[in-house]
């Protein structure tokens, strides 16, 4: 029989005293911070910054980058040019078998595929919980593209609508327009402060499909989010 030195939450000192985790980071900062003058503001010091904020690299190299690294995240990525992007959603919607398809306000009519039955999402006649979690999926357009990390950022803009219709439904259909992807995630965040000033909104970063470990380090999909993540980069 093994015996369990450390359990979650909680960690068996050298004294026999029982601590939470809690506690034991807290000690662990009174200890890394003890010399810093009491008076002393984080304003106070100056951090460098001398990190690059933008990518020099040529539109079409940062723009393959990110479809690389969304690819490494286990989505599935084409590029299609502008006219056939219509198509393209068509046939994501008939690989999947899509009866139902969510969508959100402000999604570009030629978008929507025919012959599929559309939950239209909306300020005035939101879906429930339910309806969205026994859809079929959810098309969606984007904020941002990040080539550096293969990340979609949603800001509950025009076509992304709200958080909850990328997180409930089990297959995430996106488009990323070529324009929307940036190189850097500094230009990214440089983006989004100029975008959002002065307004409160949700922001989402979506690196791949939703997967986390248990403890036992078991991959487990879908649980924080979509199961399946397909991306349409269209230029």
């Amino acid at each position: 029989m093994v015996e369990v030195e450390e359990r979650l939450g909680e960690r068996l000192l050298g004294g026999g005293r029982v601590t939470t985790a809690r506690e034991e980071i807290l000690r662990r900062i009174r200890r890394a911070t003890h010399d810093v003058p009491k008076d002393e503001h984080p304003g106070d010091v100056s951090v460098e910054r001398g990190y690059r904020n933008r990518d020099d690299a040529p539109r079409e190299e940062i723009v393959a980058r990110f479809a690389e690294r969304v690819a490494e995240y286990e989505a599935t990525v084409h590029r299609v040019s502008e006219d056939k992007l219509p198509r393209a959603i068509a046939e994501a919607c008939e690989r999947r078998g899509i009866k139902q398809l969510v969508i959100p306000p402000g999604l570009p009519e030629g978008w929507v595929p025919d012959g599929i039955e559309l939950l239209r999402d909306g300020a005035s006649m939101r879906l429930s919980n339910e309806e969205l979690d026994w859809s079929d999926g959810v098309l969606t357009g984007c904020a941002l593209g990040i080539s550096q990390t293969g990340t979609i950022v949603l800001t509950v803009g025009e076509a992304q609508g709200r958080r909850a219709l990328t997180l409930l439904p089990d297959y995430h259909l996106c488009v990323v327009r070529e324009e929307q992807v940036v190189g850097l995630v500094p230009e990214a965040f440089a983006q989004l402060e100029e975008a959002l000033k002065g307004e409160r909104r949700a922001i989402t970063f979506i690196s791949g499909p939703s997967a986390t470990s248990d403890i036992e380090l078991n991959r487990v999909e879908g649980v924080h989010g979509p199961r399946t993540l397909e991306v349409l980069i269209a230029g």
